[in-house]
């Protein structure tokens, strides 16, 4: 069948692969399995249950969800086949910014996760003059359930009302409002169409990888961002199964239970497992430890794709026997490969991951291209380290004479809800959207180097590119995040939150005994000595004027609740700036 509109790839998988597992969640324990057939049919009824609430095509609805879960789906499609636009939240956001997003996107109606939202939600509906109801996933007292929506769709002799509006629903209608994260000043509402979307998911057909029979996806990744949702599409799409996992802690215990062969992850994610992987591998002790750290050293620079050499071919294959095959079974052991987006991936760890037998294809986007706008493929040609990828093809993609990265195609949004003026900001005079990021093309594939914004002068002239400098000293295992900071002072320096665990170990080893708190441990000579160490190794590979001359250990670990992280793991720059503002002017001497 064609597909033009997103309820479609439901549909296609029903007519060409039906599934049992289309979509599963654990609930109470257990994995509950939803098949195609059944997904569709609850989506039908969530359709006729919303025409008789009363809803009309182009009526908005929020939804925000705690975790990725099965009901998330049939909503989505519910929405979308009576016409419908779909608003989806995080479930992370302030009270103000649930507030702002409900007005300025006029929602008639949320569906919340549970109880806790519910609240959140109940606290400003005063304040939301278009919500008329709140539903929940949840069987919360007193709350009407999502369940009693399918309900009053429950007469299928309605359902010919459903297709009708289905037919009328054109690839250019608006499908759903995204909105950005809000790194700074308000979130604004980004208009994605059927469009838009469908476009993206059908270009990246390309770029995935074979996979064997009755592959299964699972998906951790918050479904409100376009990366994950529009992969959600693409998995129905290639009739692979979507096993939600249960949250981030649990994820490593859902990898070995569902053996995924793709999954999505984000930089942050990557270096977490990584670091847990060092912590086993060198603190085993004795033989073990030597035979893990020659593994490592052998990957370190592996690139795929080339001819190494008979004699790395015969290491490589005691390496994966001995050390790398147990890295796999962490993950599973059926993974054909990771794809990574959301922010640059250092190029260290690429090499390790896929000299260890776990790909990662790190591609690129935003919210706005729907998002995909290039992404590395599993073939020699379409592949490189350090790289995004080539462009999708049917997206223009050029370089702007001051680097930043300029972007065509069907897949980008024809701008921002109710905002003529920061649409038109966001666009060339001859209809490129502006990135905002700074990058290359080398060879066919695209290199980002910074955020346009990001980047500023210090005293002296100099520009400084924050993230290629903090990917860099994020290879050490001491360091959790770090921000570099010093516009306009004549040298650049940075804040860190260390890897508080790691400092315990270390100072285990050293025979130093443990302080009561992070503040006092940030505070031992010996472990201002070691990340002194670790600044001046990652010294080498700056420029002079790049190269970090002070910096400053925070005490508290930067997470997504205090708002000093996006739910994406990037830093919230003016948050951390505006909490350790003290730590600044201290290393400026202010």
């Amino acid at each position: 069948m064609e597909i033009s509109r997103l309820f479609d790839f439901v549909q296609n998988q029903l007519e060409k692969n039906p599934r049992k597992d289309s979509l599963v969640s654990k609930v109470q324990g257990k994995w509950v399995k939803t098949s195609t057939q059944e997904y569709i049919s609850k989506a039908n009824a969530f359709s006729r249950g919303l025409l008789q609430l009363g809803i009309k095509p182009q009526d908005k609805i929020a939804i925000v969800t705690s975790t990725n879960r099965t009901e998330w789906n049939i909503c989505d499609i519910g929405m979308q086949q009576v016409g419908a636009i779909s608003v989806p939240l995080y479930p992370t956001l302030s009270e103000d910014s649930f507030e702002f997003i409900l007005n300025n996107s006029e929602a008639k109606l949320i569906i919340v996760s549970d109880k806790n939202l519910y609240d959140t939600i109940f606290n400003i509906k005063h304040k939301v003059s278009s919500l008329t109801g709140i539903y929940s996933f949840d069987d919360i007292e007193g709350v009407p359930n999502y369940e009693e929506i399918i309900n009053l769709g429950e007469d299928i002799s309605l359902q010919y009302e459903v297709d009708s509006l289905k037919n009328l629903i054109k690839t250019t209608d608006v499908v759903t409002l995204i909105y950005t994260s809000g790194t700074t000043g308000k979130p604004k509402g980004v208009v994605l169409t059927h469009e838009n979307i469908v476009s993206d998911v059908l270009m990246c057909k390309d770029r995935i990888p074979i996979f064997p029979e009755n592959p299964i996806a699972l998906s951790f990744l918050p479904i409100n961002h376009v990366f994950e949702r529009m992969l959600i599409y693409l998995y129905h799409y290639l009739n692979i199964g979507i096993w939600y996992a249960e949250s981030i802690d649990k994820l490593g215990d859902n990898m070995k239970e569902v053996k995924p062969h793709i999954m999505t992850v984000v930089p942050r994610l990557v270096e977490k497992v990584y670091d847990k992987i060092y912590l086993t591998g060198s603190t085993a002790g004795g033989i073990k430890t030597k035979i893990f750290m020659w593994a490592l050293s052998l990957v370190e620079d592996y690139e795929p794709y080339k001819n190494n050499g008979l004699l790395f071919s015969i290491k490589h294959s005691i390496a994966k026997k001995l050390v790398f095959s147990k890295w796999k079974e962490g993950v599973g052991g059926n993974l054909v490969c990771m794809i990574s987006g959301s922010a640059p991936l250092a190029t260290r760890l690429n090499h390790i991951f896929w000299g260890a037998g776990i790909p990662i294809l790190e591609g690129y986007g935003l919210t706005e291209t729907s998002p995909v706008i290039s992404v590395n493929c599993m073939k020699k040609e379409g592949f490189g380290i350090g790289t995004v990828g080539a462009p999708l093809i049917g997206v223009d993609v050029k370089i702007a004479e001051d680097g930043e990265i300029l972007v065509k195609g069907p897949n980008v949004t024809k701008g921002y809800y109710n905002d003529p003026e920061k649409t038109a900001e966001a666009f060339t005079a001859d209809g490129y959207f502006m990135t905002g990021d700074i990058g290359v093309i080398e060879k066919g594939l695209l290199k980002i180097t910074d955020r346009k914004k990001e980047m500023f002068k210090t005293s002296g002239g100099k520009y400084i590119a924050p993230q290629i400098i903090e990917n860099i000293f994020k290879q050490s295992r001491f360091i959790e995040q770090i921000m570099v900071v010093g516009e306009g002072e004549k040298m650049p320096c940075v804040i860190i939150q260390p890897n508080f665990q790691v400092l315990k170990n270390y100072l285990e080893i050293k025979n130093i005994s443990l302080p009561s708190s992070n503040f006092e441990l940030i505070k031992i000579p010996q472990i201002l000595d070691v990340i002194d160490r670790e600044i001046i190794k990652m010294n080498k590979e700056l420029g002079n004027w790049e190269k970090i001359k002070k910096f400053e250990l925070t005490p508290e670990e930067w997470t997504i609740d205090d708002g000093l992280l996006t739910p994406t793991l990037k830093l919230k720059r003016k948050n951390v700036m505006t909490k350790y503002k003290y730590l600044y002017d201290k290393m400026y001497g202010k």
